[in-house]
């Protein structure tokens, strides 16, 4: 099987990725929106903050029947490189999944990063992969999503929480945050450090002002509608936390939660309840054609489960999270 890099200038290429995603989805997780050639090409250009992968079709003679992708950050973790893979269902067990992984193997290793990370759905040919190409698995993610037509009201769940956190107050902020709020982003951004990672060898993220706009920038450039709601201690000014969503503008009946997170000296005030309830009632005003809600959580994340579970979310799949060092 060969490798065929591309990037976001080349239609062929794209479209025969485009394919192999949505045949390969539609198998493996259906409940996942139809991607689309303007979803794909903008997570080329932009990625989540600025720093696209390396975007491969594998060819088995001229046939497309994998892809591939693998991305890293030179802002931490830089030993770490993590690799993403389909197989069209109908060549599975033919070797390509192997021929295409060695490949991006080879080319981490060639460039500085030996600690490699592989997902996937859970299933028994997930499972067998990963061991046979000797990676142990470090953690699990949930896949959730907030169907807004079946999920409570968010007005008396933000009327509980505020009972707890009187002393804060809530600020909504839309598209790119002000210059002068972004120092306070930085911490607030980084208290997704305490989130756990179970057994993943991870290092803590480290986080800048210019970070903090570069993330902004990719998901606005993207085609996003970005919304962030923080809380602040009325007392002191400090911030306490704060939650992201963004909505496609592409596909608007979908959105995407993004990080959630509550600094440690703040905790135990509901606040995450708070924000999160907070964040559902602007998208029911701004966003009235929105339908689904979608989020990532680890397994071992409880209180945060506990959170998404009080507010409709409900499970959809399993993505088993796998390392190797070479």
């Amino acid at each position: 099987m060969e490798l065929v890099e591309f990037g976001p200038d080349d239609a062929a290429q794209a479209a025969a990725f485009l394919e192999l995603t949505n045949a390969t989805d539609a198998v493996d997780c259906p409940w996942e929106p139809v991607r689309t050639s303007y979803r794909l090409e903008m997570d080329q250009r932009h990625s989540w903050e600025g720093e696209p992968g390396r975007w491969f079709v594998g060819y088995d003679g001229t046939e497309p029947v994998a892809t591939a992708v693998i991305d890293a950050s030179d802002y931490d973790n830089l030993a770490l490189a993590w690799i993403t893979m389909r197989v069209h269902p109908a060549r599975r067990r033919r070797g390509h999944g192997t021929a295409a992984l060695h490949a991006l193997e080879d080319l981490a290793c060639s460039r500085g990063r030996p600690l490699l990370g592989l997902d996937g759905w859970d299933s028994e040919a997930t499972r067998g992969f990963a061991a046979a190409s000797g990676y142990q698995q470090g953690s699990v993610e949930v896949r959730r999503v907030q169907v807004v037509a079946e999920a409570p009201d968010p007005r008396p769940i933000r009327d509980e929480a505020l009972a707890q956190a009187g002393d804060y107050e809530l600020v909504r902020v839309s598209g790119y945050a002000p210059a002068d709020l972004l120092p306070d982003l930085v911490d607030l951004t980084a208290a997704i450090n305490d989130a756990p990672l179970d057994d993943l060898e991870w290092e803590d993220e480290l986080y800048s002002p210019d970070r903090v706009r570069a993330y902004e920038h990719a998901q606005i450039a993207s085609g996003f509608r970005f919304r962030r709601v923080v809380a602040r201690h009325r007392p002191t000014g400090a911030p306490a936390g704060h939650t992201v969503v963004v909505v496609d503008a592409e596909q608007p009946a979908y959105a995407e939660q993004h990080d959630t997170s509550v600094v440690r000296v703040h905790r135990g005030h509901r606040l995450g309840l708070l924000l999160k309830a907070e964040m559902m009632l602007w998208l029911a005003e701004e966003e009235p054609q929105l339908e689904r809600v979608y989020t990532n959580n680890a397994e071992s994340n409880r209180h945060m489960i506990a959170v998404n579970d009080r507010l409709g979310y409900r499970p959809l799949g399993r993505i088993l999270q796998f390392q190797r060092r070479f």
